[in-house]
């Protein structure tokens, strides 16, 4: 039966995803946590614990809302009366306490965390009259910003995680500007955060010391003209383009191809990611196939240490490729002092082998973050702020087609292996190139309300979009037809678009990826990892596995539900106004019931058994199946076999939902069944699930587990199912990070990581 959900949140104001624990820990340590849970378990609190939850429930709403405490800031007796009324609270627990020693410590501990909430007063006068002053100096003052909306604005990125509020936040006019900031900030001993657009999935730009400045480099916007240049190293010139570090990654995109040009760097952020971050966390996206990364494309970058100092590294002899297909490379690294043009010692030069910088059959990796001590790229502003970059820009060819593939069957093995298959195929043609892979799974197809190409009433299973180039049309047309056929041959449907306006119209689909976040109010945990290409299918069936547990969970949850549903009075059953009691209805009520619950719990004890013995030889637990199943087991099939390829489906709608309308049918039970509803819906809300989309080039997949922000215990599971995938994909010869970073959602997985690497 379900247990009583336990309350996370009695602390007042907290409208955070921090629960009370999380909440008292931060505050008081983790032995007064123990400490309150003993003296409540004895009955020795009530109301001393509700007026110790208030005193922290004030001190938590302030510390996480700048609003209140510029409100405050401004009115020093408001703030006085506050304090005052935090000392009484603890001043009555105390008289209540009858010298019971435990209160007594915990009331001290929380008495030692308002002393020294009420120093924060002053302290932040202070500093901000410092900082401003300051910072005045090599700034306007409309660049130096302490309200709320700034700071709030400045504390998270796309990953949604608060940890601490940044104590300023400064948007340099200039490129120039930002060396002198830096430096003012080390001298006001301030932790120094590097934000662009605030796009990142791993809490890169997250703050976590409250004494922190942020340093928004989106006014850093200069874009220079396409050139064609002469680079160190290369004999013929290329096209180059410069821009600043804030500029929008689509505008450079859009300055490219106004010249005839293609800029490799396209992360699906595109619209709003900054030329800074991309180069910071080495973005990727659907071209990297072709070109590859962020580092891959880069001639050279400017950046400010955290000793305040300019820092440039220019690329030597570049392959205008994939950086690890060259034997060697070399970077120059000069080194300036803050005016910018003092030279600092000798320009360094810094060689490495080409594949030691990524791991070897992997097309991105940003795991290794030292990358043989070059600075700056995939270093998520460690090192240093990026502040402008230069790029080479490529050429397409003449000729594109774009191929999308519609795969309608369950199993894995069989469609999966598709994404080798046409790289490989493509990649041995010397006629053409694979310039775009791209894949959906189920999960995603379903998201974005995807409309079958095929003549078909179902969805497919999987969606590969592929782009095939080249400088001859035959060619091109040929290859795709090939492709086609290859799919084909693994029961897929594929259609090839010639026309830009077709073209466009098969990408649409990708660039709605983020639709599959929208039952949880658009919120999800977004992992990127990186598989050999080979070992996709293993990868794939690994997250089916885990969507098949969580899913069949889920289920059993709602069963346990509607089974204590059944156990009560059902007052639905007696609200219409025909209702006449009688020992016969009784009666006829009784064995409708009993009937519902035995049928729910011999429900229950096979998907419990199903999912106890997943990895057990199909053979073995023939009763768990249909009578139409038993003869079609393969020798070696294993009940998750059975269910990866929908061959034994576990159905809510076909074993309960349509079982229990045929108990419960009649005008009478129409009560009854809307509570049913009502507690699958509730419930079914909150399952857990993992949907992946790749830049199937190259093996970066995106797993995404839509999450509802505001349920811990959700929250909870989803960071278990992150473990699960990042132990996944290192055992399959995978890294964890392909172009999203490391950041601070990702770090724990770090070691682990390097070790196997």
């Amino acid at each position: 039966m379900t247990q009583t959900p336990v309350r996370i949140r009695e602390i007042p104001y907290n409208y955070t995803s921090f629960s009370d624990r999380e909440i008292v820990i931060r505050y008081l340590g983790v032995d007064m946590w123990e400490v309150l849970n003993e003296l409540r378990g004895t009955r020795k609190t009530g109301r001393s614990a509700r007026m110790l939850f208030e005193v922290l429930g004030d001190m938590w709403v302030i510390d996480r809302n700048p609003y209140i405490q510029d409100d405050l800031l401004d009115n020093k007796k408001r703030w006085g009366s506050l304090v005052h009324a935090l000392h009484h609270r603890l001043d009555q627990i105390v008289t209540r306490a009858e010298n019971n020693a435990q209160v007594i410590a915990l009331v001290a501990r929380a008495r030692d965390k308002v002393s020294d909430f009420e120093s924060w007063f002053p302290q932040a006068q202070e500093l901000r009259r410092r900082v401003r002053r300051r910072l005045r100096q090599v700034t306007r003052a409309d660049n130096i910003d302490f309200g709320g909306l700034a700071r709030v604005s400045h504390a998270t990125d796309a990953t949604d995680w608060r940890v601490e509020m940044p104590f300023v936040v400064v948007s340099p006019d200039t490129e120039d500007e930002v060396c002198a900031v830096v430096a003012a900030c080390i001298e006001l001993d301030l932790t120094i955060i590097p934000r662009g657009g605030g796009t990142g999935y791993t809490g890169s730009a997250v703050p976590l010391s409250g004494n922190s400045a942020v340093i928004n480099t989106e006014k850093l916007e200069s874009l220079g003209q396409v050139e064609l240049a002469r680079i160190e190293g290369v004999d013929r010139e290329i096209a180059t383009v410069r821009t600043g570090a804030g500029v929008v990654t689509r505008r450079v995109a859009e300055k490219a191809e106004a010249a005839g040009y293609v800029f490799a760097v396209d992360p699906t952020s595109q619209d709003a990611s900054t030329i800074g971050g991309n180069v910071s966390m080495n973005a990727g996206g659907k071209k990297a196939v072709l070109w590859g990364t962020t580092l891959d494309n880069l001639v050279s970058w400017r950046m400010v240490t955290p000793q305040a100092q300019w820092l440039e590294v220019e690329r030597l002899n570049h392959n205008l490729g994939k950086i690890h297909d060259q034997a060697t490379v070399t970077f120059r690294i000069t080194r300036y002092d803050c005016d910018g043009h003092t030279p600092i010692g000798e320009p360094e030069l810094m060689q490495m082998p080409g594949n030691s910088l990524r791991k070897q059959g992997l097309g991105k990796d940003v795991t290794d973050k030292f990358l043989g001590g070059l600075p700056g790229i995939q270093k998520e502003g460690c090192d240093g702020l990026i502040t402008s970059a230069v790029f080479v820009l490529h050429r397409m060819p003449e000729f594109t087609r774009t191929l999308c593939l519609e795969f309608f069957g369950s199993d894995l093995h069989r469609t999966v292996p598709a994404i080798v298959e046409t790289k490989e195929y493509l990649d041995t043609r010397d006629d053409v190139l694979l310039s775009g892979l791209e894949h959906l799974d189920e999960r995603y197809i379903k998201a974005v309300s995807y409309s079958t190409k095929a003549p078909r009433r179902e969805l497919p299973k999987m969606l590969l979009l592929i782009d095939v180039s080249g400088d001859n049309e035959d060619a091109v047309a040929d290859a795709c037809s090939v492709v086609v056929r290859m799919a084909n041959a693994r029961g897929a449907e594929g259609f090839i678009a010639v026309s830009p306006e077709a073209r466009r119209s098969f990408w649409l689909d990708r660039a709605r990826t983020a639709a599959i976040a929208a039952h949880t109010n658009a919120f999800k945990i977004n992992e990127d990892i990186v598989i050999p290409l080979e070992r996709l299918a293993e990868y794939a069936e690994g997250i089916e596995r885990i969507n098949i547990e969580y899913s069949t969970r889920n289920k059993l949850t709602i069963i346990d539900a509607v089974l204590d549903y059944l156990d009560g009075e059902l007052p639905e059953l007696h609200a219409g106004t025909e209702f006449e009691d009688s020992a016969e209805k009784r009666a006829i009520d009784f064995a409708k019931i009993e009937a519902a619950r035995r049928h729910l719990r011999d429900v229950s004890q096979r998907w419990q058994t199903l999912l106890e013995n997943l990895d057990e030889p199909a053979t073995m637990q023939a009763t768990l199946l249909p009578d139409s199943l038993r003869e079609g087991v393969q020798p070696g099939d294993t009940l998750l076999a059975l269910l990866l390829r929908r061959e034994l489906r576990i159905s809510y709608r076909r074993e309960v939902e349509q079982p229990l309308k045929e108990i419960f049918a009649g005008r009478e039970w129409d009560g009854v069944m809307a509570q049913h509803d009502a507690i699958h819906q509730r419930i079914r809300s909150g399952r857990l699930f993992v949907a992946t989309h790749m830049h199937a080039g190259d093996g970066n997949v995106h797993t995404n587990i839509p999450v509802n922000s505001n349920d811990y215990q959700m929250l909870h599971e989803a960071e278990q199912i992150v473990d699960r995938v990042m132990a996944l994909a290192t055992t399959l010869g995978g890294v964890i990070s392909g172009e999203h970073g490391i950041g601070i959602t990702k770090i724990q997985y770090l070691d682990a990581a390097v070790i196997d690497a």
